[in-house]
Order: C-alpha cells, then sequence, then structure tokens
C-alpha cells in the first residue's frame, strides 16, 4: 500500500469525521481503530489511511507514545504527509495534547515548521485574528466553556497553543490567506525563519481551508480539524468517487449514546419527541453494585424490534456533576465507558446491525468491545458523520461513531430510518 496522507487522529469519532473528509475528496480511505498490528487486516489500494487512537484526554507522555507508534507505521506503508486531527474546538489542556502530540511528531520526521487550522466552516468552525468561533460566539463564550473533560475558557488559539509547547507560535492572519496558496507558502517561509515552529492560520470559509491545503502540499506534518484535512487531500490528484459502501437493511437498529454535550442532548430530546423507545442508564446505581445492564437488556428485549432503540448514560451538567462529583471524574467517565461497551456487545448478540454511537470515548469503548480494528468509510448522514462498515464474528456491521457536537437535532431518528423519516436515503 502506499499512502499519499497517513493520519492520526486523537479520538475515534474524530478519526471518522476526518476519515469522511478524505473520501468526499475522492481518496480512498481505511480506517483503523488503535495502532494497527499483526492481525490487523487492512483493506488494500487506499490512497489515505486514518489510525484512530484515544490519545485526546490520556496523559501526555501516553498520547506522545501512542502518536509516534501510529506514525511509524504509517511511513512503513509508504505515508508522504502526516496529518494530525484534532478537535474543531482545540479540546485540550495547558499540559496538552496537541502541543506535545505535534512536537514530538516534527522532531520524528525533520519538520521545521508545522501548519494549524481547527477550522470546520459546515460546522460552524472558523478562525479569524487566531480566535476560535463556534457559529457567532467565541469558543470561550459558547457552551463548549462548559466542557466536562476540557473546558475550553480561552478562544486564542496562539495563546493555547504556546502554553503547551515551547517552541514559537505564530500567525497567518485572513488577509494574507486571502491572497492565495503562494502568499501563505511565503508566511510560513518567514515564519519559519523568524524560528516559529507552529503556524495558526485564519480560516473563514472552505476556500479558504483549499488554499491552506494547498500551500501545505509539501509540508511532512500538517495539523487541524477534518476541514484542512479535505482541504490538503483536494490538492492530492484525486482517485475519483469513492464507490458506495454497503449498509446493511436487515437487523435491529440502536443507539449508544455517553456524550453530554449540548447537541447530543438535542437529539436524545428529539428521539424522545418522537415518541421512540429510550432507556436511561444510572451511573451512580451501578457504581452501587446494581444490575444496571440486565435491567437495560430486560427493557430492550420488551420493545419492538422494528423501531431503533436509544440507551444513554447522557445527562445534563447540572447531572453530570452531581455524578462526578460522586464518582470522580475519570471513574465516572469510565464507568459509563465501560457499561456502554458491553451493552454494545450485548445488542450485536441480540441482532442488531446498525448501530449509532454518540460520543468520542463511548465510540473508542464500543468498537474495543465489538473487537472491531478497522473499517470502510461511507456515505455520511451529516456534515463529519459518516457510516462506516465492518465485518464481526456475529456478521455485518454498520456503525455510525459521532463526535458529541455533530450532527442536526433529527440525526438520531433520520439516519436509522425511523418511522416518518427520511432516514432510507441516508442509510
Amino acid at each position: 500500500m502506499t499512502l499519499r496522507i497517513g493520519c492520526i487522529a486523537d479520538d475515534f469519532t474524530g478519526g471518522t469525521d476526518v476519515a469522511a473528509a478524505f473520501r468526499r475528496a475522492g481518496l480512498r480511505t481505511a480506517l483503523v481503530f488503535g495502532t494497527p498490528d499483526a492481525t490487523t487486516a487492512l483493506p488494500a489500494d487506499c490512497d489515505a489511511a486514518v489510525i484512530a487512537l484515544k490519545s485526546r484526554s490520556a496523559p501526555a507522555d501516553d498520547a506522545v507514545a501512542d502518536s509516534l507508534a501510529a506514525q511509524r507505521v504509517l511511513w512503513e506503508m509508504g505515508a508522504a504527509q502526516i496529518y494530525v486531527k484534532y478537535c474543531s474546538t482545540f479540546d485540550s489542556t495547558a499540559r496538552g495534547n496537541i502541543g506535545p502530540v505535534t512536537d514530538a511528531l516534527a522532531t520524528a520526521t525533520d519538520t521545521a515548521v508545522t501548519l494549524h487550522c481547527p477550522a470546520s466552516p459546515p460546522n460552524g468552525r472558523t478562525v479569524y485574528q487566531g480566535h476560535l468561533f463556534v457559529h457567532d460566539q467565541l469558543l470561550s463564550e459558547s457552551p463548549l466553556r462548559q466542557h466536562p473533560l476540557n473546558p475550553m475558557t480561552d478562544s486564542a488559539l496562539t495563546r493555547l497553543l504556546s502554553a503547551q509547547t515551547p517552541h514559537p507560535v505564530a500567525l497567518i492572519d485572513w488577509p494574507t490567506v486571502r491572497r492565495g496558496a503562494d502568499a501563505v507558502r511565503d508566511a510560513l517561509a518567514a515564519h519559519q525563519r523568524a524560528g516559529a515552529r507552529h503556524v495558526i492560520a485564519d480560516a473563514l470559509t472552505d476556500d479558504d481551508l483549499a488554499t491552506l491545503g494547498a500551500a501545505a502540499l509539501e509540508l511532512p506534518v500538517v495539523a487541524g480539524a477534518a476541514g484542512l484535512a479535505e482541504g490538503l487531500s483536494r490538492a492530492h490528484p484525486a482517485a475519483g468517487p469513492a464507490a458506495p459502501v454497503p449498509v446493511p437493511r436487515e437487523g435491529r437498529a440502536a443507539v449508544l449514546a455517553g456524550s453530554c454535550s449540548v447537541r447530543t442532548l438535542e437529539q436524545i430530546g428529539h428521539f424522545h419527541a418522537a415518541g421512540l423507545p429510550a432507556h436511561r442508564l444510572d451511573a451512580l446505581a451501578a457504581a452501587s453494585g446494581h444490575d444496571v445492564i440486565g435491567a437495560a437488556l430486560d427493557w430492550y428485549d420488551a420493545q419492538d424490534p422494528g423501531l431503533p432503540a436509544l440507551l444513554h448514560a447522557s445527562a445534563a451538567p447540572g447531572e453530570l456533576a452531581a455524578v462526578q462529583d460522586a464518582l470522580g471524574v475519570a471513574e465516572a467517565a469510565a464507568l459509563v465507558e465501560g457499561l456502554l461497551g458491553t451493552l454494545a456487545s450485548h445488542l450485536v448478540g441480540r441482532g442488531v446491525r446498525r448501530l449509532l454511537v454518540a460520543g468520542g470515548e463511548t465510540s473508542g469503548a464500543v468498537t474495543t468491545a465489538l473487537g472491531v480494528r478497522a473499517v470502510l468509510v461511507g456515505d455520511e448522514a451529516d456534515p463529519g458523520v459518516p457510516w462506516t462498515y465492518a465485518t464481526t464474528e456475529a456478521g455485518e456491521l454498520a456503525l455510525m461513531l459521532k463526535s458529541g457536537n455533530f450532527g442536526a437535532p433529527d440525526l438520531f431518528t433520520r439516519a436509522l430510518g425511523a418511522p416518518g423519516t427520511p432516514g432510507e436515503e441516508h442509510a
């Protein structure tokens, strides 16, 4: 396999998001969960390979080690360029992991300067004067300031990244981007001569990201969200439209949600409003030794098999805070991931063949529990939310791994073709 682009994503839903961007650009794309080993069967003849890790909220040293291991695999596969994919809301802390990971990969590849841009205009993420906006709000004034793991209380990307790296961070402003790829290349060269290792670029539109992608075509390491990845991949000669991936039509459909993001809560609310069956998992009861899994499966077995069913541990901010106060933030997250991973195995064993999973950490737990290591990337139901296709011991399985903040409010019902929705066109 000779790759044009090798990508390292910091969580599983981020991996599906960037894989969908590569596929939209006409690149044949493989998505791998975790660093491949000798037992991982990869699709042949791919232009891009995405290795999705669970490194976003891991300790920085672990994130660096995992990312370097993935980089070595991608180089062995022939990747000429490494794309570091992180969240379009720059989810991170003052300790990392965006800075430490990008620094390590730049050192490993002898990269002098790296271009960064987390903009994703279709999802309302733009960068102007080095500040990240979520729709019409600064990141620091958006609901992301209350993120349960990485609350984002600053919008200045140069300041955020400077706190994570000992190297200088510079900015390419929007007027420069609008002058075209040559102007961006000149600015990158000037910042490199001045000693900067990381350069943030403004972007307000997909055309801006295409300009940045063309300018970054020769850089060994590029970093950002799925928008810049698509711009970069469109600068490569396209392989042509990817063939449709078949989604199983037989078997039951279900949703597993662990994300507590505002958008996921809206999607759960829409599912309820549609009158579809939903069951909430009680994390505190599970921590007290109650058989929460058994109760959930008993509930599921009693539902109409012709309807999609939702099982979730998502909670509003006040309820989430109470659980985290009682159990600890990391402990609560691990407990919920374990519950939903176990439920995924039981549901697939009960005949579920279309499974929508909401939340990056939840998606990691589910794919790990199901033993899914590599998938083909199919069509999107919403921007950045594609169906993927895997073969498991139980049979063919369609997986949709959704970042907590992604998708329209009606995604759950529409993607799974609930009665009265246009889901069939997306399935």
